[in-house]
């Protein structure tokens, strides 16, 4: 799974570099999440903008990231498309998750 990490003062942004967060993938994004956010402290932001398709075992994969991060760490979430944002307002995961339309806005709140 391709995850790219950047670090933005208090913040880290993992963006996700594939399209999609299915069954075939959700093991490999739950291990990548787990590499990716293992010395990482404070606030994440998950970067979805490049995902197009999310189904109930990507978004599983994507909770059990938030979960294993424990409580004094935080997961947000990015860039979500309009097929992706459908998914967790479903599922009503958009009440679990603090969501940002705008990843450049979010950038920009924390380097200021």
């Amino acid at each position: 799974m391709d995850l790219q990490a950047t670090h933005h003062n208090h913040m880290t942004i993992i963006t996700v570099g594939e399209a999609r967060i299915d069954a075939a993938a959700a093991i490999r994004f739950k291990d990548a999440m787990r590499a990716a956010t293992s010395d990482v402290p404070g606030h994440m932001v998950l970067d979805l903008s490049n995902v197009t398709f999310v189904d109930s075992s990507g978004l599983g994969a994507i909770v059990a990231a938030m979960k294993q991060m424990g409580g004094e760490r935080r997961l947000d979430l990015a860039g979500l498309t309009p097929d992706v944002a459908k998914v967790f307002r479903l599922t009503r995961m958009d009440s679990v998750f603090k969501i940002h339309d705008d990843l450049l806005d979010l950038r920009s709140r924390a380097s200021g």
